[in-house]
């Protein structure tokens, strides 16, 4: 699913959709000299809204994952999927690129670079969980999951019920 030319309503915060489609076109036109991975975000599940905070994180941790795909992959492909769930968010992103050296993964990234270890700790700081799966020649995996309970803004009903010490 490509989001090209649209916009979330004024009124509400950007999509992850949104967001991700926009990011990813953005790199992809910054390629040059070199053919551009296909670059797709595949949603799963109904959207939810997601707390603000959280969502500027999830926010930080994909896209660090995507600059990554398409900075050192030389992927062909490089996708994006959100899943909304009743129990977690989950978002992954894939490449079919080179992969990651296993002794830069077990060690939990390169000297003087901060990104693996950066985006294990987000992740870790608001009660998710980051996995991240590679294989020399091909491509690697970044999976990034959010309990439900953690992940999704509470309605006004709600809010309103927990202000006042009532269930919603």
């Amino acid at each position: 699913m490509r989001c090209r030319g649209c916009a979330p309503p004024p009124w509400r915060p950007a999509t992850l959709l949104w967001r991700f489609s926009t990011f990813g076109e953005e790199l992809t036109a910054h390629q040059t000299g070199q053919n551009s991975p296909d670059f797709h975000v595949l949603v799963e599940g109904v959207p939810r809204d997601l707390a603000p905070l959280l969502r500027d994180e999830v926010y930080r941790i994909t896209g660090e994952a995507l600059r990554n795909a398409f900075r050192h992959a030389h992927a062909q492909r490089i996708e994006v999927e959100i899943r909304y769930d009743q129990r977690q968010l989950r978002l992954r992103v894939r490449d079919n690129g080179k992969g990651i050296d296993a002794a830069v993964l077990n060690g939990g990234g390169r000297p003087g670079h901060y990104g693996l270890p950066g985006m294990h700790e987000r992740a870790k700081l608001m009660g998710g969980k980051l996995a991240v799966w590679s294989e020399l020649n091909s491509g690697t995996e970044a999976e990034l999951t959010i309990p439900a309970s953690v992940a999704y803004a509470k309605s006004s009903a709600a809010r309103r019920s927990m202000f006042w010490g009532k269930s919603a």
